[in-house]
This record gives structure tokens, C-alpha cells and sequence, in this order.
């Protein structure tokens, strides 16, 4: 079903004149979408949420969960973008380890950071609306003192940007001119905040789509845009928490994922990416259902064990209950976190190690690190 997404104009950067593309505002028209051809799929999408929150509550604790699926969608929208960082990697800098690709992992901790302030603002009564100003803010935290620092953290482009080509007249996209971001932006904040007939997840896979079209920032527009999605699906009641994380399954067909986005622009075609999208909610929610219950498993067979223990103690339980919120970790931490001495942590720790629960990750005999490998590589599969 071809429409007319937006026009070009013919705008002169670098010296050649090239055609950027102007998209029209949302939703898209002429003919406008049916929402009964997506009902069938969207319904199966909802469905795949509503038992993903369901099972969120079948657990001990929600922040197991919330810092397994956080990290993840961190990790693996930065991934997108040619970050190399690994999830055993954030884990070490989290700790305090020393890692080898500092500049990767920091680019997963500021998305991190940007999340927080996005969810924050979202669910404080004195916090900012979805807007403009806090997509800035959020990409400010985004570059801070990695690659792209240089591209005008938090703030919107004052120059013409390009996807692919060596320049923009070679280039395979070339997005509207500067001077058109700041109003349609504010277009688009506009249809975030109006009232809609279309479901929630049709109008999440629209917004991010027009992000993406408009491309308002010299670097970091598609993490920022990933994050659009997550934030959108707590707004509009989908999810009461970030435990989805869609990102793995757009990178695992991320040629898909820029062809249909590109079809829009070309085409007009809006349907086959918005069943893209329903299709990958639904994906992405059965593999986080899946990782939430082995993830489920392994901790209660692991208490098990270490309650029938005879060495168990209070500080070994304790110890064990943080392992999913501190998956690395070396005996001055659990000191810390256990507020008591060197003995009693490394007692406990001693504890788990000799159960299997726990792995000395050096070899060596002082400086040692440890490690919930069975959790880790759960994660990590």
C-alpha cells in the first residue's frame, strides 16, 4: 500500500545541492492505516506483555529482573551502533574491575544514565513530560565523554547530517534541514501527547520511525530513538516496567530493521514495518519470559543448596541474595555492601564458592574476584 510520507527539498550543503526529506506529520494518510489489519498481531503483542508483566510478579524480587533486562537493552542498542562492549564487560566496570574497552563500556553506562533520567522525569510529579527538552537532556548524558562528544551533546543539529555515502550526495538518506528539526520535533511531541484511536504499540513503532526520519541530533539518534520505544511503552500503560528489551531482536535483523525504515521514505509503506515491529515485541517478549524463568530456576535451585548447606550463615544468605544485582564482585565489596568485617565476607564468600554458587575468576591468591557464572552466562546466552 504506497502514500506519499513527506516531500523533498532541495537544500545545498558542503557545496552540492542534494534532496532532503521533509516527512509528513503523524499519522500517516491518504489512505490512512487500517487498524483491523494489524489487529490480530497487535492483540498477540499485548497479550506477550500483559504475561511478561505477569510473570515479573511470580518472582522474589523485581530487581533482579529490572538490572538483567536494563543492561541488556543498553547493551545491545549500543551494540547496534558498533559498540563492543560485552555484558560481562559492564558487569567488571560496575564493580570497579578493570576492563580493556573502557570507551565501549562507557558508552553502555551513559545510555544507562540517559534511561534513568528519561524514566525519572516520567514518573515524577514534578518531572518533565515527554518532550523535546528531555530527549536533549537524555542525549546529553547519551555523549558525555565518548565518541560523539563532539557532536553537540544535547543539542539539536545546526548543520545538515546524512546516512551512508562518504557525503551527501552520495548519501543513502539525507534528512530534513536544520532549520526544519526544531518544528517538526515539536510536531511529533504534539501526536505523543494527543489522543489517538490507533493502539499503543502502532503509534510506538510510528514515533520511533518519524525519530529516526528526522534524525534531529549529529550522533546518537538511534539510541535515542530505542529509548523513545521503552519509554513510550511505560507511559501508555503497556509495561509498569523497562523489562523488555527490544533492541536484541533489531539487531538480529538490523538489515530489516533500516530497509523497512527506509521503505517508509520511499514508499510510503508503513504496514510492513509496523508488522515488524508487533512481530518483534512479540519475540522479544517470549525471550525475556524465557530468561526470566531460567533466571528464576537457577536462583531458587541455588538457595536450596545453600540453605541445606551446614556452612551456611546469615552473611552467606545475605551475600547470596545480592548475586543478581552484583554478579561480579571481590570480598572488599561484600565487606561493604554486608557492613561488616573482612572475615565474615570472606567467609560467606568462601561459603559459596565451596557450593559451586560462586567462581574465582583470577587464579590468583590475593586480588581476587568472583563471579556468579551460572547467572552470567544465563544472561549472556
Amino acid at each position: 500500500m504506497e502514500r506519499n510520507s513527506g516531500n523533498y527539498q532541495i537544500t545545498t550543503t558542503a557545496g552540492e545541492a542534494v534532496r532532503s526529506f521533509v516527512p509528513n506529520p503523524l499519522p500517516p494518510n491518504e489512505p490512512e492505516l487500517d487498524s483491523e489489519f494489524f489487529a490480530p498481531v497487535n492483540r498477540q503483542a499485548e497479550l506477550a506483555l500483559t504475561r511478561l508483566s505477569g510473570m515479573s510478579e511470580l518472582v522474589p524480587s523485581i530487581d533482579w529482573l529490572l538490572y538483567s533486562a536494563v543492561r541488556k537493552e543498553a547493551l545491545l542498542t549500543s551494540q547496534i551502533e558498533g559498540t563492543q562492549a560485552t555484558l560481562t564487560d559492564l558487569f567488571d566496570e560496575e564493580a570497579g574491575f578493570k576492563v580493556s574497552n573502557t570507551d565501549d563500556v562507557e558508552e553502555v553506562t551513559n545510555y544507562l544514565r540517559a534511561f534513568r533520567l528519561v524514566q525519572d522525569n516520567l514518573r515524577s510529579a514534578n518531572g518533565l513530560p515527554l518532550c523535546t527538552r528531555l530527549l536533549r537532556d537524555a542525549h546529553r548524558l547519551l555523549l558525555a565523554g565518548v565518541r560523539g562528544t563532539n557532536k553537540q551533546p544535547g543539542e539539536l543539529r545546526l548543520s545538515q547530517n546524512w546516512i551512508g555515502g562518504t557525503r551527501p550526495g552520495n548519501a543513502v538518506f539525507v534528512p530534513a534541514s536544520p532549520e526544519l528539526v526544531p518544528e517538526l520535533l515539536a510536531t511529533l511531541e504534539q501526536y505523543i501527547h494527543a489522543a489517538s484511536d490507533l493502539p499503543p504499540l502502532v503509534r510506538i513503532a510510528l514515533v520511533h520511525a518519524q525519530f529516526e526520519t528526522i534524525h534531529p541530533f549529529l550522533d546518537g539518534n538511534g539510541r535515542i530513538g530505542r529509548l523513545l520505544i521503552g519509554a513510550l511503552a511505560e507511559q501508555w500503560g503497556l509495561l509498569k516496567e523497562p523489562l523488555l528489551y527490544l533492541s536484541g531482536y533489531l539487531q538480529q535483523h538490523q538489515h530489516e530493521y533500516y530497509r523497512l525504515l527506509s521503505n517508509i521514505r520511499l514508499l510510503g509503506d508503513w504496514e510492513s514495518w509496523i508488522m515488524f515491529f508487533l512481530e518483534g515485541v512479540i519475540a522479544a517478549a517470549a525471550e525475556a519470559e524465557q530468561s526470566m524463568i531460567s533466571v528464576a530456576s537457577l536462583v531458587t535451585t541455588d538457595r536450596r543448596r545453600l540453605l541445606a548447606s551446614d556452612r551456611a550463615g546469615p552473611a552467606s544468605y545475605r551475600l547470596f541474595e545480592m548475586l543478581p544485582v552484583m554478579p561480579r564482585f571481590n570480598v572488599d565489596h561484600v565487606c561493604r555492601k554486608l557492613g561488616t568485617t573482612f572475615p565474615t565476607a570472606n567467609a560467606a564468600v568462601q561459603t559459596l564458592e565451596a557450593l559451586g554458587i560462586v567462581t574465582e575468576m583470577t587464579g590468583q591468591k590475593s586480588n581476587r574476584t568472583y563471579g556468579y557464572d551460572a547467572y552470567i552466562k544465563l544472561l549472556t546466552r
